[in-house]
């Protein structure tokens, strides 16, 4: 990302407090709400399969840990794992005892300086983006752009709907979502310098009673140069 455009990105961002808050409560009923990943297992899949062994895997919005940075951490690639809530980051670090987990804002990550995070073979960014406003996101996914190597992947999944910052409950708590239709999440994608080289999508009714069901959205991605 450009130093404008880097700049741009910090402007735009919104105070994101109430939202780790929320997740510092739902704790572990995240996963109990959501016990069955069948799009994120087969993502985390490919990026596993794909990579040499070894590789270097940023886990943005890691959540507890599971399944993405277990997954990966057990096929034998290093794994650095990021979320802005407090307490999921201290749940990934009992779950992944292998990974490294960092607390820390989506719009914070860089490649250099204090606490920069160097450049990665590979980024997963499972449902961590629908946390932003669309008026962030493509900043955001230029920001993972310069955070991969050349010709890295990016596992991104989303939850198709047409709403920009809007606030449901999920879990007793309230939190503010953004989404794309699948063409238009598709074009926002390529337009920040990514090739999409594969998608699918998954029918999905959570466990909880208050998180309505879903169509969620997965793409796999290579970043161009």
């Amino acid at each position: 990302m450009s130093g404008q455009g880097y700049e741009e990105y910090i402007r735009l961002k919104i105070d994101r407090t109430g939202q780790a808050e929320a997740f510092d409560a739902i704790g572990d009923r995240y996963d109990e709400a959501f016990p069955h990943k069948e799009g994120q297992l087969a993502s985390g899949r490919w990026l596993a399969e794909t990579l040499p062994a070894g590789s270097r895997v940023l886990d943005l919005g890691c959540g507890t840990g599971l399944p993405t940075a277990g997954q990966l951490v057990h096929a034998g690639h290093r794994v650095v794992g990021v979320d802005f809530s407090a307490g999921m980051v201290e749940l990934a670090r009992d779950k992944v005892p292998s990974g490294e987990f960092i607390q820390r804002d989506l719009a914070d990550l860089a490649v250099d300086g204090p606490g920069g995070l160097g450049r990665f073979d590979a980024i997963a960014a499972f449902f961590s983006l629908l946390m932003l406003p669309r008026a962030e996101i493509p900043y955001a996914l230029r920001s993972l752009h310069g955070l991969l190597r050349p010709e890295g992947l990016l596992a991104l999944s989303m939850v198709e709907a047409d709403v920009d910052d809007f606030a449901i409950p999920f879990l007793g708590n309230t939190i503010r979502v953004s989404g794309y239709l699948r063409d238009e999440l598709r074009q926002v994608v390529s337009d920040a310098g990514f090739e999409v080289t594969a998608e699918d999508s998954y029918a999905y009714a959570p466990a909880s009673t208050d998180v309505p069901p879903e169509i969620q959205l997965f793409l796999n991605c290579r970043r161009r140069a």
